[in-house]
């Protein structure tokens, strides 16, 4: 897959990096030794953060400072790890759905980016354009239904939105049927570094929790 960084994100970030991790894998629909993972660092997270300190993390604040540049704001449209780690630290339980989106929400809050993880096979075209929303683009997040992605940095593929940091997209979601999969790191901070860590953990998961091979990721800015 190739992915193009847009002009209009370039401006607004300027030191932007990203992280494109593809692997062949086997989902389930659920995985106890991913959910005690899970739930370990949901209680380190509880002994660290409040939901007001979460913001200070590096690749959240980062992200909500695009937001805000894009027009956006983060307060009512949560980036992905936020809203997730907030969750854990309101005593709430994360949503289980399947042991691939599971992990990829693992990774998200383990370093604070927020991730798009898709089905690759669902794409249309061979690329991938990471721009910002317009008024009245169509858009349906998963569980979510129609969302706003206005002021929202947004991938396209050819027949229009897939992933925001917000919520990726109905069309091209993981299902269990789903055995190649694209995982999108944002590094809106622009540390390459945890960046690459990011992705390598991301391997890691696959490999240990759902028969991935074939795994292997790239940096693009």
């Amino acid at each position: 897959m190739n992915i193009i960084v847009s002009e209009e994100i370039e401006k607004v970030c300027p030191g932007f990096v990203g992280a494109a991790v593809e692997a062949d894998v086997v989902n389930s629909e659920y995985n106890a030794k991913l959910w005690a993972e899970i739930n370990a660092l949901g209680e380190k997270y509880k002994a660290e953060y409040t939901t007001e300190t979460v913001k200070t993390i590096s690749g959240i604040e980062a992200t909500r400072r695009v937001y805000r540049a894009c027009g956006k704001d983060p307060s009512r449209y949560r980036p992905a790890a936020e809203a997730l780690i907030r969750r854990m630290l309101q005593g709430k339980e994360l949503y289980q759905i399947d042991t691939l989106v599971d992990l990829i929400n693992l990774a998200s809050i383990a370093f604070g980016y927020s991730i798009g993880g898709f089905d690759a096979d669902k794409f249309v075209g061979d690329t991938l354009t990471l721009g910002i929303g317009r008024e009245g683009e169509p858009y349906e997040g998963i569980g979510r239904g129609m969302l706003n992605i206005a002021g929202l940095p947004v991938y396209r593929d050819a027949e229009g939105g897939v992933g925001t940091p917000t919520s990726d997209n109905e069309r091209t979601k993981i299902e269990l049927s789903t055995r190649h999969v694209l995982v999108l790191v944002n590094g809106y901070d622009g540390n390459e570094a945890q960046v690459k860590a990011n992705a390598e953990y991301i391997i890691r998961l696959f490999e240990k929790y759902a028969q991935g091979c074939n795994c292997t990721y790239h940096i693009y800015r």
